[in-house]
């Protein structure tokens, strides 16, 4: 199958009216383009087929910058003279497919495949990488939906990212979904906390050192710097770092260029930094804490997430998925009643998602294999147990971590309250519909789950007809493999 348009860049008139004449005999859409012209047309020739010539008087960053770049990472077919090997750097050889001109039929046609199969796998790797993403942070709230959208725009390029949030929310799974999706994801990942080491070892942790650049510095050492080239830096609780390291880091971000502490060599580095902080760095700065000019070098593009109290619908998700994580690392397994998780539901949540996994944690030790009930909570959780009986059902054939209890009958009433209870308003408000659509998608995909995929028997589980969940499920564009 044709792709639908192919660039040829060429200076040879002749050789140029060839290649222009086979690929239209093969129904490709061939467009000859000046090398002058390719900057303005990077966004068509981001999706099509690129043959480059030998000869043409090209600037390698614009090259670069059209394919080391881009989206798709596409290679192009490099065009070269008989007998010659083919004038073409390092830096863009991984992205190149060579032929030799003149060359056969045949030959042509195969490189012309080969692209068209280099395509098919990217396309098939940017869908799943695409994918994962929206599986990486868990929850289906519109907080979580708005961080994933922002991961989404910022990791395909080497922006500096300022990731904001109370302790325990997820600021490092939010670093390493950038990272993960990003085209240095081959490469290190590197995190480091600068709030838990000392002021005096932070620039040798950062930078490295030398041999005998300090008393204990018995040989030459890598800093972080070093070993995240090519990949990412997350400079954890940025916030706490010393004012006399953040002039240096500034230095590092400005220039690409730091010196190992004993060292007077300079080493530059192709490092994207990530940074994170629980601290409001603009109180900080007037306090005299933080660098002004730090702040705006690392605030590019800043993504914040809200505290867990916030998004208290997520709850019940995050709850499912620490149970599920722990049975797979074959540590046991709990189960929770709806009532117990309306009563985690209205918890505030001071240590986030940090302190509700050590809790799930702590509970599958002392619980193991049995059901937590509102009064196997901690006692700071039993001031929730005055919900009314109604709220028991909730969640009770929607997820594998509840376990149903005996419970009066009640009718269709009832059980209409019982579903408009399941969320906890948050103080500043709601978009229902949305709230209501995403409750809704996390029910449907559970009832998948625990189906395994079969749509009559989680159609039972929610009590509906098959044909109504077919149409929620187009609805919500879901599939069985998802």
């Amino acid at each position: 199958m044709a792709l639908q348009k192919v660039f040829v860049i060429d200076d040879d008139k002749a050789r140029s009216s060839e290649i222009v004449t086979v690929l239209s005999f093969l129904d490709y859409k061939v467009k000859s383009i000046a090398i002058d012209k390719l900057k303005s047309s990077v966004h068509d020739a981001e999706s099509a087929l690129v043959v480059l010539a030998e000869g043409v008087d090209f600037q390698e960053d614009v090259i670069h910058s059209l394919f080391a770049n881009s989206k798709n990472h596409q290679p192009f077919l490099y065009i070269y003279n008989k007998g010659k090997t083919p004038k073409i750097s390092k830096t863009l050889a991984s992205y190149l497919v060579p032929l030799e001109w003149p060359s056969s039929y045949q030959k042509f046609i195969n490189c012309i495949r080969q692209l068209q199969s280099a395509e098919h796998s990217l396309n098939q790797e940017v869908s799943t990488r695409a994918t994962e993403l929206f599986r990486g942070l868990v929850g289906n709230s519109q907080e979580i939906q708005r961080v994933r959208q922002l991961i989404q725009q910022v990791c395909v390029s080497d922006a500096t990212v300022l990731i904001l949030g109370e302790s325990g929310t997820g600021k490092e799974v939010i670093a390493r979904n950038i990272h993960n999706h990003s085209s240095r994801r081959q490469k290190a990942f590197v995190p480091i906390n600068c709030g838990a080491i000392p002021a005096e070892l932070i620039e040798s942790e950062l930078f490295g050192h030398e041999k005998g650049a300090f008393t204990g510095a018995l040989t030459a050492r890598q800093g972080r710097f070093e070993l995240a080239e090519g990949g990412t830096l997350f400079l954890d609780e940025i916030g706490d770092m010393p004012m006399q390291m953040q002039v240096k880091l500034l230095r590092v971000l400005q220039e690409k260029v730091f010196e190992r502490v004993g060292g007077n060599k300079s080493i530059t580095c192709d490092v994207r930094v990530l940074a994170a902080t629980h601290r409001d760095l603009k109180k900080e700065i007037e306090k005299g804490n933080f660098r002004e000019d730090l702040f705006y070098r690392l605030d590019v593009f800043p993504i914040t997430i809200a505290p867990l109290r916030e998004r208290a619908e997520d709850i019940p998700i995050l709850v499912s998925e620490l149970v599920r994580r722990i049975e797979n690392d074959k540590k046991g397994s709990v189960r929770f009643t709806s009532a117990a998780l309306m009563a985690l539901c209205q918890h505030d949540w001071p240590g986030n998602v940090r302190e509700l996994a050590n809790m799930v944690e702590r509970l599958t030790i002392i619980h193991a294999y049995g059901v937590v009930d509102v009064k196997d909570l901690p006692e700071k959780f039993q001031q929730y147990d005055d919900s009314p009986a109604l709220i028991q059902e909730n969640f009770a054939s929607s997820s594998p971590i509840v376990e149903e209890v005996s419970q009066p009958a009640q009718g269709f009433a009832g059980q209409q309250n019982s579903h408009a209870a399941v969320g906890i308003l948050p103080e500043q408000g709601m978009d229902l519909k949305e709230h209501l659509n995403g409750l809704e998608w996390s029910l449907i995909q559970q009832a998948l789950n625990d189906s395994e995929g079969v749509v009559a028997h989680a159609a039972k589980k929610l009590n509906m007809r098959r044909t109504t969940l077919v149409e929620k499920m187009r609805k919500h564009e879901m599939q069985r493999s998802d």
